[in-house]
């Protein structure tokens, strides 16, 4: 999946919010819908988008599916911002350059 696909993944605020719900623990569907307005299908739905996108597992428990993150799954966006973090030391002193100018 390329960079632009994980974005388009996170890009969905429900996502967002499962993705930040099963950093702290794993969790079945259920357990995740809870605070959610939103129906157990269209849950299962942004699950399979996740899992599809590798930024989630799923590990089986008898009739039970518990969700995880995938701890690899953002190292593609940890690869994409790698590439921009050399970029911004730079931008960031010539922008205190110029303010310090335009001070003067």
């Amino acid at each position: 999946m390329s960079d632009a696909d994980i974005f388009k993944v996170l890009a969905d605020p429900t996502r967002r919010a499962v993705l930040e719900r099963l950093a702290s623990a794993e969790m079945t569907a259920t357990e995740l819908r809870e605070g959610f307005a939103i129906s157990q299908p269209a849950m299962s739905q942004h699950l399979a988008v996740l899992r599809g996108a590798g930024l989630i597992s799923e590990r089986r428990d008898g009739r039970y599916v518990n969700y995880r993150v995938e701890s690899g799954g953002m190292a593609p966006l940890h690869e994409w911002l790698a590439r921009y973090r050399a970029f911004w030391p730079d931008r960031i002193d010539g922008l205190k350059d110029l303010l310090k100018e335009m001070d003067q």
